[in-house]
């Protein structure tokens, strides 16, 4: 009988684990900017016939996820009629890039308590308290700006400015007692034609 409880108490009392890999983001949370990069350089055209000869100067373009925001202009460039070049001696004009935003934002709406942590003592060692909410909602968005110049690129001379190109990604979910949830809980990756894994331009 003893025997019998004691195996009772180890099964109800198991539980499982999981390992993930440690890095910088979430699947979700690089899922959002790169559908914000991808939102803030649709339709992008330079004041430039097409055609030309386009050298996209990445020096000044500093942000996380920066690799793939600078593929997709130059996928947008591609797309628009303009040939890349990788030399600036082989290039019309120069497109040099900068970046105002490419992070995430994160909004929590509760009506309850949220989760708080007080201090205790006069360490300031604290206590954490958990969440007591009726209904709670998470808006998580990736926000993508982009902007930039052209000039000449053997004279230097100035060709225009590209006006900021703004994207944004967002996704809502919602929980009602703790327990029940509903909406997007994360960014779905891009889709693409069946039996098809490239588009002829």
């Amino acid at each position: 009988m003893a025997a019998a409880l004691g195996t009772t108490v180890i099964l109800a009392s198991a539980c499982a684990s999981t390992t993930e890999s440690n890095i910088g983001r979430t699947a979700t949370e690089q899922l959002l900017l790169a559908r914000a990069a991808d939102k803030a350089v649709e339709g992008l055209s330079l004041p430039l016939p097409t055609a030309s000869a386009i050298f996209v100067d990445e020096t000044y373009f500093q942000a996380e996820n920066s690799r793939y925001a600078i593929s997709a202009i130059r996928a947008a460039l591609s797309d628009a009629g303009y040939r890349l070049t990788r030399n600036r001696e082989d290039a019309d004009a120069v497109f040099e890039l900068r970046t105002g935003a490419l992070a995430l934002e994160q909004m929590r709406r509760v009506v309850g308590i949220p989760e708080m942590r007080i201090p205790i003592n006069e360490n300031l060692n604290v206590v954490s308290l958990p969440e007591l909410s009726v209904y709670s909602n998470r808006d998580r968005a990736g926000v993508a700006e982009f902007s930039g110049f052209l000039y000449e690129a053997k004279t230097g001379a100035p060709l225009g400015a590209v006006l900021p190109m703004i994207g944004q990604y967002r996704i809502r979910s919602h929980k009602l007692f703790m327990i029940v949830t509903w909406g997007q809980q994360q960014a779905q990756p891009g889709r693409r034609n069946p039996g098809s894994s490239w588009t002829e331009f």
